[in-house]
């Protein structure tokens, strides 16, 4: 006998057409709903569920998926120019995906796969330049912010976009200067 599908198997959904219309529905509008995504799927709000457990969780996934794009060096001879490229790419897909910005700012981050692995290079490199611990968590989320607050701040264009980003790569070396200083 075959398996039993779920109600998100029948209606042909998999995670991923989940989340790339839940991706369509915050690039558009800046907000989601689990009503909203099915209706765009042209499916009942319940087959949903099959994929993701709440709206919580489609969002993390949003998240988390745009973060697959960051760069994650490795901590090699110089662990703090690792963790400034990664900053820096950080800022530079959040740039790329400036309607999603909100989104991280409310959530205060990810915690998706993709987020946990940027999470340990970077404290693999905080390690590697001498900050372990507590100290090293702490740095990490105060990178976290800045990259992410920088961003939603690059939205306000107050600054021509060549000399904002000048002004995160400035600010970047004196945080990390600070931090393992």
């Amino acid at each position: 006998m075959p398996p039993t599908r779920g109600p998100g198997e029948r209606a042909g959904l998999s995670r991923d057409l989940v989340l790339d219309a839940a991706t369509g529905l915050l690039t558009e509008r800046g907000a989601v709903t689990m009503r909203a995504v099915a209706q765009r799927l042209g499916v009942a709000p319940n087959a949903l569920y099959s994929h993701v457990a709440d709206k919580t969780e489609l969002v993390d996934g949003v998240l988390d998926r745009v973060l697959a794009q960051v760069e994650a060096p490795r901590a090699g001879s110089d662990p703090v120019a690792a963790l400034h490229r990664m900053m820096s790419s950080t800022h530079e897909v959040l740039l790329r995906h400036p309607q999603l910005v909100p989104a991280f700012l409310a959530r205060q981050g990810a915690r998706g796969p993709n987020a946990q692995h940027l999470g340990a290079v970077a404290l693999e490199n905080l390690a590697a330049a001498g900050v372990t611990g507590a100290a090293a968590r702490e740095a990490l989320r105060v990178l976290i912010v800045y990259a992410i607050g920088f961003a939603a701040f690059d939205g306000e264009r107050p600054l021509p976009g060549i000399e904002l980003r000048g002004t995160f790569e400035r600010g970047l070396d004196w945080l990390l200067t600070g931090i393992v200083g």
